[in-house]
């Protein structure tokens, strides 16, 4: 089975919550560091908020920051457009019979927003929020779930995320993983090579070819 990332990988929105995290530090004149990104990106909104307050000093709630993070992302995922080659590339796995589910940190609401707009929802048998299972994605604990909610065996699946620490939790749930380029992690690219199964610029690398025509090397 497949296991699509939301975030960065289906869809091109890691941009949106750049511009969030830099709005809101900028409200309290604190700088957006490699260290602050490295703490929020790809995480569950509960454990973002804890870690902003922690390491950020704030008095305000997890919830009061949530809230604002939200007012400020407004309705941001009303306009996310997708990446190159996901669309065909879903609609290739669907001619050859693949079961195809997603995982995700995103808002539920954030999520739906954006697939019934761009009108991938048909495509997947079932969304697995980390967020309502309490679990980060960088353990295995989500995609053991992911597996189980669709009655397969983790050794089964093949996931594909743009984040190094997503396909790391991946790996430990026994997955295999592809990595998927985005510009917001490109410092991650070396890493991800590394310790990914394939790692992909485009979806459109995945697409099948007509008989005698060759991949181009980019």
């Amino acid at each position: 089975m497949y296991l699509f990332d939301l975030d960065g990988t289906l869809i091109d929105s890691n941009g949106v919550w750049k511009e969030v995290d830099q709005a809101f530090l900028a409200r309290r004149g604190l700088p957006y560091t490699k260290a602050y990104y490295q703490g929020v990106a790809h995480t569950i909104f509960p454990l973002a908020a804890k870690f902003t307050k922690e390491y950020c000093r704030l008095p305000e709630s997890c919830e009061e920051i949530m809230a604002e993070w939200l007012e400020l992302a407004q309705d941001a995922y009303a306009h996310v457009e997708v990446k190159p080659g996901v669309r065909a590339f879903l609609e290739q796995c669907r001619a050859e019979g693949r079961r195809m589910a997603v995982v995700t940190s995103s808002i539920p609401d954030h999520c739906q927003t954006a697939l019934m707009r761009l009108e991938l929802a048909p495509y997947f048998e079932r969304i697995t929020y980390a967020q309502k299972l309490g679990l980060d994605k960088s353990g295995p604990g989500v995609w053991r779930a992911a597996a189980e909610e669709n009655g397969v065996c983790p050794e089964t699946c093949t996931v594909f995320d743009d984040s190094l620490a997503a396909c790391r939790g991946a790996q430990s749930a026994g997955m295999r993983t592809i990595g998927v380029y985005d510009a917001f992690f490109y410092a991650d690219e070396p890493e991800m090579r590394a310790s990914c199964d394939v790692y992909i610029y485009s979806f459109e690398e995945l697409l099948w070819r007509p008989a005698g025509e060759e991949a181009g090397h980019g």
